[in-house]
């Protein structure tokens, strides 16, 4: 009998981690397609660069609450829900501004330089996802990278916030994406060696 329940259990287990995986696995595949709108308003010019700043810094404080959520290693429905309000509020934020009477110009060298680093995030964010994925990431890990994600997002809203990046503000924020960069490559990498 305990053997059957012993049993039981190890099999309702083995369902419920794949059921996790997808649910982080979608949250970072939302913060990708977040990044992904920004830099396609800077490179319609939809978005000036103080407005992708503006949401950065909103970026910031998504990835904060799931690097929060996952330390501890899981995602329950109630962190899941309020990162998902989070998301839908910059949704909302990246939909307003680029519809509203601000534009950008996209072929400005500080445009330029926030699409690039943009664009770097939203590789990251599908880096992380692909781990997550193929199980070669745990929730632990992630939250580890998203909270190098919001340092990142917090310079490059920084960098933004008088409306111009220039080639220092760029170099530096290009610094801690590689930073970044290099942890999740290490992450993916060393979690492939681990029991």
């Amino acid at each position: 009998m305990k053997t059957t329940a012993t049993l039981a259990l190890i099999i309702a287990g083995s369902f419920a981690l794949p059921v996790l995986a997808q649910t982080t696995a979608s949250e970072i595949q939302r913060n990708t397609n977040q990044q992904q709108r920004i830099e396609q308003g800077l490179q319609s010019g939809a978005l000036s660069t103080k407005e992708a700043g503006k949401l950065e810094r909103e970026q910031t404080q998504v990835d904060r609450m799931e690097k929060n959520a996952l330390k501890d290693g899981t995602l329950t429905s109630a962190e899941s829900a309020r990162i998902q309000s989070a998301q839908n509020k910059t949704s909302k934020s990246i939909a307003a501004q680029k519809h509203d009477a601000q534009l950008g110009n996209p072929a400005s060298k500080s445009s330029q330089r926030m699409q690039a680093d943009v664009q770097r995030n939203a590789n990251q964010q599908a880096r992380v996802e692909q781990g997550v994925k193929s199980g070669k990431l745990s929730n632990q890990q992630v939250a580890s990278l998203e909270r190098g994600q919001a340092h990142v997002n917090r310079a490059e809203a920084n960098a933004a916030a008088n409306g111009r990046v220039g080639a220092v503000e760029q170099a530096s924020v290009q610094g801690k994406e590689n930073v970044q960069s290099a942890r999740v490559h290490n992450k993916k990498t060393n979690a492939t060696t681990q029991p």
